[in-house]
């Protein structure tokens, strides 16, 4: 059997919780090196999952020749990592935030693309089955021009960006320093980085659209570092305007589960997805009316999906990118014109490579 050679640079908690588990049950899959920050995490990862080789020199990674390349460092260093990936021929899966700037984010598209390499981002909600389902009724029935866009986010990060405490679910061995979240320089900002980038990843791959200009507000109560709650109106490049909005709302509420909904008005109907409350919805005036029968666990989160569809690309299987480069850039460009608008105070255009 072909065993795919998976190397991991910066295992944190997203990495650990939700990558290496889902790949660990593979018979095809080798782990073969491992880095971060902190021999004894280090030392306690590499024992965990057998990883042959351990180092925090993320070069060491890539020497040890691997197939697939896991790259969950902070934000800041995304770029760095996945570029020397790519570079030494390696797949890539990328934690999200992909970059700070759409132009570093754009690169890696084009590398990926020169090496003939695959880029798959970790947004995980783009594999459920529900969201599967609702942009296959896109597909089928359409809603005609999108014309307007609505996305809402809110989760249980109040404590994790004022350095007060951890993200719920975190594996408490493995959680980074708390830099990664609340040091603008390594994180690029606040909550619209930390968990909006899992919104505009579905909103997007749904919409297929890219931004063209945004205005947006945000705020930081609680004297935290970085930004708890954003919100942004969005111009598109169809025309179509949007709001995107994130919160960090508190611990304990509703079990900790997602607030995740996006709703889409279309010149031919309309289409509603709220992964709290398990609900995909199409409505069409000429009489087409689709509800789907959803139970009550579909729409939380986990990250099966991206690790899993990296390694079937990797050996050739037939299976569908559902988080590409290009909307990790797309999504960057967004957020980018975001931070600019709330630092200026006023409309930002996207800066997107011409």
């Amino acid at each position: 059997m072909t065993k795919i050679r998976v190397g991991v640079v910066g295992a944190g908690s997203m990495a650990v919780a939700h990558h290496l588990p889902n790949l660990e049950a593979r018979g095809d899959v080798e782990f073969v090196a491992v880095c971060r920050k902190g021999p004894e995490q280090l030392e306690r990862i590499r024992r965990r999952f057998g990883f042959q080789l351990a180092s925090e020199d993320y070069r060491d990674v890539l020497a040890s020749g691997v197939d697939v390349c896991i790259v969950a460092s902070p934000t800041g260093l995304h770029y760095e990592h996945a570029a020397a990936a790519l570079d030494a021929g390696a797949h890539v899966l990328l934690e999200k935030p992909m970059t700070i700037v759409p132009d570093q984010a754009w690169d890696l598209v084009d590398r990926a693309e020169r090496a003939d390499r695959h880029l798959v981002l970790a947004f995980g909600w783009n594999y459920k089955p529900m969201i599967i389902a609702a942009q296959q009724l896109l597909t089928d029935h359409g809603i005609g021009h999108i014309e307007h866009v609505q996305v809402h986010m809110a989760s249980a990060t109040r404590e994790l960006l004022t350095n007060s405490g951890d993200y719920p679910g975190a594996d408490p061995e493995t959680v980074p320093d708390a830099q990664t979240w609340t040091d603008a320089r390594l994180s690029g900002g606040g909550y619209a980085q930390a968990q909006l980038t899992h919104a505009l990843g579905l909103a997007l791959w749904l919409t297929q659209l890219h931004g063209q200009s945004v205005f947006a507000m945000m705020t930081s109560p609680l004297d935290a570092p970085v930004e708890l709650h954003d919100a942004m109106s969005v111009r598109f490049d169809n025309g179509a305007i949007g709001t995107v909005s994130g919160a960090s709302c508190h611990l304990g509420s509703n079990e900790n589960k997602h607030q995740l909904e996006v709703r889409l008005v279309g010149s031919e109907g309309q289409l509603h997805v709220d992964l709290e409350r398990e609900i995909v919805w199409l409505y069409r005036p000429d009489g087409i009316v689709e509800r789907l029968s959803l139970s009550s666990s579909e729409g939380l989160y986990d990250c099966v999906g991206p690790p899993n569809t990296l390694v079937d690309l990797a050996l050739g299987l037939p299976a569908s990118n559902r988080s590409p480069g290009e909307l990790g850039a797309r999504t960057v460009e967004i957020l980018n014109a975001a931070y600019r608008s709330a630092t200026s105070g006023q409309v930002e255009l996207v800066n997107h490579p011409v």
